[in-house]
């Protein structure tokens, strides 16, 4: 029987705002709800990906620090959701997924920070693609506005469109 994991206590924030997660993340080997949303771990996903594929309502992916978003990239177009754990803070693989989902393979859906996330990377996460963070904060609103006013000037050229100081320099 596969385990169901949905913690109520800690807000999804997305877009800047306080959302309902319309997704149930489900661990184990076996039975899948037969309905909603799920975010299922890579095991799970190759064992059970022609099960996963025929169902109608979305499906997610979560990757543990050490796996590699190579090895969904030929199923991404049937994903809504990739989502990319932090096991602590001091853990930055994930940025590097991120970044990888969003320009190297094109990935449109919804890219999701799990774990130890915190208010000091939320600004970095949100560069290199992320755009949910399931984060564990008294007030995340105010943490994301924090995070967003930290810095506004970037070096590095990102996906996110935000113009660079060499690009400010040119004109």
């Amino acid at each position: 029987m596969a385990r169901l994991r949905k913690d109520f206590t800690v807000p999804l924030l997305k877009n800047g705002k306080i959302t309902e997660d319309a997704f149930t993340r489900v661990t184990g080997e076996t039975d899948f709800p037969s309905t909603g949303a799920l975010i299922v771990d890579l095991t799970s996903w190759q064992e059970h990906r022609s099960e996963l594929l025929g169902r109608a309502d979305p499906i997610g992916i979560e990757l543990a620090a050490g796996e590699s978003p190579s090895e969904i990239a030929d199923d991404l177009g049937n994903l809504s959701l990739v989502a990319l754990d932090f096991p602590a803070f001091s853990d930055g693989r994930a940025f590097s997924s991120a970044r990888l989902l969003r320009e190297r393979y094109h990935f449109k859906g919804e890219v999701r920070a799990v774990g130890d996330v915190l208010l000091e990377q939320l600004h970095f996460m949100s560069r290199v693609g992320f755009d949910s963070f399931v984060l564990d904060s008294e007030d995340p609103v105010q943490e994301w506005l924090i995070a967003q006013d930290d810095l506004n000037l970037w070096y590095q050229p990102t996906e996110d469109g935000r113009i660079t100081v060499r690009q400010k320099r040119r004109g």
